[in-house]
């Protein structure tokens, strides 16, 4: 299972070993989100940055969305059928099954970070979790309705 992560908060008086560790998920940027394995190792480092971030299990439909509105290659090559045909690579929705399978978008040549615009209609609120009303913590399977926002 992949896990969704986006980067809701800026790093502005953000502690340096919490910082590290969103660099390490390669959160660098408010709006950016990664896909990430359900391993424990990453679920310490998202514990760790629960405080500027939201994720949650992310399903193949969002994430061909995802691939083909805001996939970049490297270079930043937008990921189209065309391009994907010219460097011999399956169609994007076997890659979106198989990164849910395990892969990752090194094989495919893709970037792991999208960048993503606000959500329309905004956050609720930045400073406060999503079990109370905010845009921070887990929201496990409504992940895909603010992945489809910022789309």
């Amino acid at each position: 299972m992949k896990l969704a992560v986006i980067k809701v908060r800026g790093n502005v008086k953000v502690r340096k070993n919490i910082v590290d560790t969103m660099k390490l998920m390669n959160l660098t940027r408010i709006n950016h989100c990664v896909l990430i394995e359900d391993t424990s190792e990453n679920k310490g480092m998202i514990q760790k940055a629960k405080d500027y971030i939201t994720w949650g299990a992310i399903d193949e439909a969002t994430l061909i969305r995802l691939i083909e509105k805001r996939g970049k290659f490297s270079g930043d090559a937008k990921v189209t059928e065309k391009e994907l045909e010219k460097q011999k690579l399956p169609k994007i929705n076997e890659i979106a099954k198989q990164v849910l399978e395990g892969k990752n978008f090194k094989e495919f040549k893709i970037k792991r970070v999208f960048r993503l615009s606000p959500p329309k209609k905004g956050y609720k609120s930045t400073k406060k979790p999503f079990v109370t009303g905010g845009a921070l913590g887990n929201r496990n399977e409504k992940i895909n309705e603010i992945i489809l926002k910022m789309i």
